[in-house]
């Protein structure tokens, strides 16, 4: 392999593990911020902490998320996942959100590529404790549990 070869992979190996980390770093920096938030105990707005499993191959890892109120019936989450510990992975996706008591039900979808398997819909339930969901696209399925980190 030529010299020019390996300073281009080096490169570009380089560029993609630094997009990685800033990616990362300012989740972690919103996770802090918003962690440091009082609890809201009448909403489900704020910090989650948990798991997401692959019902397709079992990979699994661990999950946290930050759900914003955008307006009446729609929230923003923005998950961070983990695999083995030092991959992982981000996606924002919007949430129609309908309330009965203190139970809430939502659905979103979000378009993350053909490459990562196109559109994800999600489905789930949870109150201002408990968030269960469901994820589906053309190359996986599987479940996403959450509960409210300690503070």
């Amino acid at each position: 392999m030529s010299r020019k070869l390996k300073n281009l992979r080096t490169m570009i190996a380089t560029a993609c593990a630094l997009v990685l980390l800033t990616g990362c770093s300012g989740f972690n920096r919103d996770w802090k911020n918003a962690s440091a938030e009082p609890l809201k105990t009448d909403s489900i707005e704020g910090t989650w902490k948990g798991t997401w499993l692959s019902d397709h191959n079992g990979h699994n890892g661990g999950l946290r998320a930050i759900i914003t109120k955008l307006d009446a019936d729609t929230y923003n989450a923005r998950f961070h996942a983990t695999y083995m510990r030092i991959l992982t992975f981000g996606q924002t996706v919007d949430l129609t959100v309908k309330q009965e008591g203190t139970n809430y039900t939502f659905t979103g979808e979000a378009d993350l590529g053909k490459a990562y398997g196109g559109i994800y819909t999600y489905k789930g339930k949870m109150t201002t404790k408990d968030f269960f969901s469901t994820y589906n696209c053309s190359i996986d399925h599987g479940t996403f549990k959450m509960s409210r980190p300690e503070q």
